[in-house]
């Protein structure tokens, strides 16, 4: 971890730890600067969007069920200092972005009804499930946004006869960064 401060023309690096000495950067004749941090990453996501693939001659389907997981994952922030011209003035600007990949595993529902059951069942209700899987996030400052690949995996009675038991998907996430 490193702390940033900024003068009128230096940037300041202060390493969190404590042996190592802080770095001071001189911006006079550096017109970009562009540093990377790798961090492990905990978020809570939600994934509102799933496309699941035709099973069994029934059509691709689009669910918009609850959902919501743990991910854990490797996360690369990007950081570029550039200097700026308004007129006669110079300034400095700081941009940031990250980007991350992972696991996650969670819990959602699932409607249940005889179409999704070969006819095994003759009512409709909302499945309990679990899932997990990959992702690829983008931070979004405010939150995450990312494309997910999972499985989900009925946990009741039907579990055998469900179409989409342990079946890929596809979906759209939501996050917020934990750390």
């Amino acid at each position: 971890m490193v702390d940033l401060e900024q003068s009128d023309s230096n940037f300041i690096l202060k390493p969190a730890l404590g042996n190592l000495k802080q770095v001071e950067i001189n911006l006079e004749k550096i017109e970009i600067l562009k540093m990377y941090r790798y961090t492990f990453d905990i978020d809570v996501l939600t994934v509102p969007f799933k496309i699941r693939p035709g099973v069994n001659g029934f059509p691709e389907q689009l669910n918009a069920n609850f959902d919501a997981a743990l991910y854990l994952g490797r996360r690369r922030d990007s950081y570029t200092i550039q200097k700026t011209r308004k007129g006669r003035s110079l300034k400095t600007k700081m941009t940031g972005v990250g980007y991350g990949y992972g696991g996650f595993i969670g819990i959602g529902s699932v409607t249940m009804n005889p179409f999704v059951t070969n006819q095994y069942i003759d009512y409709e209700y909302d499945g309990f499930v679990i899932n997990g899987g990959i992702a690829g996030i983008y931070d979004a400052k405010k939150f995450n946004l990312g494309i997910a690949i999972g499985a989900d995996f009925l946990v009741d009675k039907n579990r055998k006869s469900w179409i989409y038991q342990g079946k890929p998907w596809i979906g759209v996430l939501f996050g917020i960064n934990l750390n």
